[in-house]
């Protein structure tokens, strides 16, 4: 099944447009627990108000190779317990071909993820060895959530913005499996890539600990049946005191301001 449809099955069946962030931190949990104990829990208790799993690399390969093995038992546990919902491996690659050709086989054939995360800044030769994966979703960061994002992505290129001219260009790529990423906290911006790809997915970050409006983002972000993108949470529901109450509040919160 491709990225889309699965995620449409996902979304109908729990009425979600919420995504996980699955970023383990040693520190900030139970010293009795394994990073997939902990991982295992968070997805236990919050599995019926998703809509996709988000794990980060970064969190899993700061802890060497039993960190990269804690993931793969992550990624194994939701493929076998919960198939249905969609697995994210936020990797945010970016080289020429070759090694982009490597990238995109480790994502796809070694994780066994759904969707990756990819930079487009080095044109579309870096990225076609990810879209050959034709059943799988592949997320062009175009305006990322971070507070000195607009340091590069804003600058004029005449008299456009970066990151729209960008956009621009992307929308004459002709490939199916390419997805978006825009920050929860640049609304503005994220209805302006809407308007550039209608009926593209969107990943979108920035709610909880990155202070990003829930009802400015979700109007921005839903396509024209108030669907199309998913929103990421990552600490403000892992390190929540009851997680499973937090992921079900922000989905419902999302899901008030969908048309």
């Amino acid at each position: 099944m491709d990225f889309a449809n699965k995620l449409q099955k996902a979304v109908s069946k729990n009425n979600s447009l919420l995504c996980v962030g699955l970023d383990p931190e040693i520190e900030k949990f139970s010293k009795k627990q394994s990073i997939f104990e902990f991982n295992k829990d968070i997805i236990l208790k919050t599995q019926k108000f998703v809509a996709a799993y988000k794990p980060n690399i970064a969190f899993y390969e700061v802890y060497g190779i039993d960190g990269l093995r804690e993931l793969k038992r992550t990624i194994e546990f939701l493929k076998k317990q919960f198939p249905q919902i969609p697995i994210i491996l936020d990797a945010k690659r970016a080289d020429i071909p070759n090694t982009a050709r490597m990238y995109a086989k480790s994502a796809f054939e070694y994780w066994q993820a759904d969707a990756v995360t990819v930079y487009p800044h080095l044109g579309l030769d870096s990225v076609k060895p990810f879209l050959e994966y034709k059943d799988k979703l592949i997320i062009l960061l175009i305006k990322t959530s971070n507070p000195d994002s607009g340091m590069f992505q804003n600058l004029k290129t005449g008299s456009t913005p970066y990151y729209l001219a960008m956009a621009t260009k992307i929308a004459k790529w002709q490939y199916q499996n390419i997805g978006i990423f825009a920050g929860a906290t640049y609304p503005t911006e994220l209805a302006q890539l809407r308007t550039i790809f209608p009926d593209k997915i969107f990943l979108s970050a920035g709610f909880g600990a990155q202070l990003g409006k829930v009802e400015a983002a979700v109007k921005a972000g839903v396509d024209k049946d108030g669907r199309g993108v998913v929103f990421n949470a990552s600490r403000s529901l892992i390190y929540a005191q009851d997680p499973a109450a937090a992921a079900r509040d922000l989905r419902d919160e999302i899901n008030k301001y969908r048309r």
